[in-house]
């Protein structure tokens, strides 16, 4: 089994603010194979902590998990839903926004550093590695407050660019969640990207 984990802050207040562009990402993904989030009461014999959403897979099997612990403290459920599966920190591909890169760039990573990301520092350290792969969504640099910038939704004319990385990261997860081959999609997508389809 394969997860996709998107990050973002639980409530209607956070919906489709920059720091929520993980959640819209497997939303976007649920929606488009039809699958549907469930509490964690849907996964048989799990019994770790509860503070997540999931969708379910089969074909692929797969999970899209969303963290509904706050984003500095993500990385919570991911020890007890790898244990349960079987899984390793191979098998998780982290959806997060990223102010180093321009709004609706994408950028699929096999690991490194937090980059001062609360939600990927609290993953990286629950894990006790940096080498978990991540898909990074551009949501641009702010010229002042950045934790204030994180908290905001897009403006109107950044808004058609971000729904077109939105589906553009969603299909570039799924095609993971089929191979598992993150070098290859690296080099497939990269490619396309590049070419400035999520511009």
């Amino acid at each position: 089994m394969r997860f996709v984990v998107g990050l973002g802050n639980p409530g209607p207040e956070y919906e489709h603010t920059r720091h929520n562009v993980g959640f819209d990402v497997v939303d976007h993904l649920a929606r488009r194979e039809g699958l549907f989030f469930e509490s964690v009461h849907s996964l048989e014999r799990f019994d770790g902590p509860a503070a997540f959403v999931c969708a379910r897979s089969f074909e692929p099997d797969a999970l899209l998990v969303k963290p509904l612990t706050f984003m500095n403290r993500s990385g919570e459920v991911l020890p007890a839903l790898l244990a349960w599966a079987g899984a390793t920190c191979a098998d998780l591909l982290i959806v997060v926004d990223d102010l180093d890169l321009e709004p609706a760039q994408l950028r699929l990573r096999p690991g490194g550093g937090a980059g001062g990301h609360n939600g990927l520092h609290s993953i990286l350290d629950t894990l006790g590695t940096d080498r978990v792969p991540r898909l990074r969504v551009g949501i641009g640099r702010p010229r002042t407050d950045a934790a204030r910038y994180v908290l905001e939704r897009f403006a109107p004319e950044e808004r058609a660019a971000l729904d077109r990385a939105v589906a553009e990261a969603a299909e570039a997860a799924f095609a993971w969640l089929r191979s598992g081959d993150l070098d290859r999609l690296m080099s497939r997508f990269h490619s396309r990207w590049k070419q400035g389809p999520a511009q």
